[in-house]
């Protein structure tokens, strides 16, 4: 097996927590999740803390605008590309603060080119998806971005290895031909796998460094991700229902973000503790036939996804499950 960019026995966070306190949210992070912290993402602030919004902003010569609730192409840089900007800096001025001394892996985020060409308008009308040259711009755009978004973490983290997250939770859509049109009446069309994975692609070659793809749809298609050379691929387990296509991706040295703890608290109110989340990660490991010892290295162990309409409390419960099944999975 291949080695992973991440230590054995590693938990880490999808992205989104919520509130609007940048600080109390990276020490969280940076505490409870201290092998493999992520950026925080707080969409409580509003337009431009949202995953469409933070991720236009990343676009290298492809200015956005807020037009009746959604972002769309704009002819120039305005007040929304700003505000989006500056919400950034803050996270990355305190990032920098709070991380001066880290070293190790540390994840950032960022929509991909499908979810963000599904969701971003063009000035005429409709999605960018209906347009193959303007979803090559803007995938060639996107990984110029977050290129620079990632030299300048490492220029703020000199101690850390930076690895991106690419969400991509209208991925399945795109590949479906489900992704709907202004009229709600029909659809735009299908977008072929190879092509999807060639879109991933670029980003990941572009970056340098190891992406893993987030989804928290039914069906991930992990053809496309392996196919995108990714690094890792992050999924809900609740979602998970053929487990042939994830063991063949994992026996090919794909490695899984382990998406093991709600989002919200069942009905008994809590968390799972770390013991429960362990042995479900534990428990779908056997059923795929994999040795044991491999598991700590090549699963980080997740929520099921983001975490921004969760209560405080639900929220720290659920790192430090994540954090303490991690460590028990590492200590089996």
């Amino acid at each position: 097996m291949a080695d992973f960019p991440w230590p054995s026995g590693a938990a880490t966070g999808i992205g989104s927590l919520p509130g609007t306190d940048v600080a109390e949210a990276q020490r969280l992070i940076l505490g409870e999740l201290p092998d493999l912290p992520h950026l925080p993402e707080l969409p409580d602030r509003g337009p431009g803390a949202d995953i469409i919004g933070r991720s236009a902003g990343f676009l290298v010569e492809l200015p956005v605008q807020l037009y009746a609730g959604r972002w769309q192409m704009a002819p120039r840089p305005g007040k929304d590309l700003r505000r989006t900007a500056d919400l950034l800096e803050r996270d990355l001025d305190q990032m920098t603060e709070q991380g001066d001394r880290y070293t190790g892996p540390f994840k950032i985020q960022s929509a991909g080119p499908w979810t963000l060409a599904a969701n971003l308008d063009l000035p005429i009308g409709g999605r960018m998806l209906r347009d193959p040259g303007a979803v090559r711009d803007l995938t060639d755009s996107l990984a110029e971005g977050l290129r620079r978004h990632i030299a300048d973490v490492q220029r703020r983290l000199p101690g850390a290895t930076v690895l991106l997250q690419l969400d991509e939770p209208s991925l399945s859509a795109v590949l479906d031909g489900h992704v709907p049109t202004e009229s709600g009446l029909s659809a735009y069309r299908a977008v072929d796998g190879p092509d999807a994975a060639t879109g991933l692609r670029t980003v990941v070659e572009a970056v340098g460094v190891p992406v893993i793809v987030h989804s928290c749809a039914p069906a991930v298609p992990l053809q496309v991700v392996r196919d995108a050379q990714a690094a890792a691929v992050s999924i809900d387990l609740a979602l998970l229902k053929d487990l042939d296509p994830l063991g063949e991706a994992l026996e090919a040295g794909l490695g899984l973000f382990a998406g093991a703890v709600p989002t919200r608290p069942a009905s008994a109110g809590h968390a799972p503790t770390s013991a429960e989340t362990a042995d479900r990660v534990r428990g779908l490991w056997r059923k795929l036939g994999f040795r044991a010892d491999r598991l700590p290295e090549q699963v980080v162990v997740t929520p099921a996804c983001g975490l921004a309409g969760a209560s405080p409390g639900y929220v720290r419960a659920v790192v430090k499950a994540c954090r303490d099944a991690g460590r028990r999975l590492s200590e089996a």
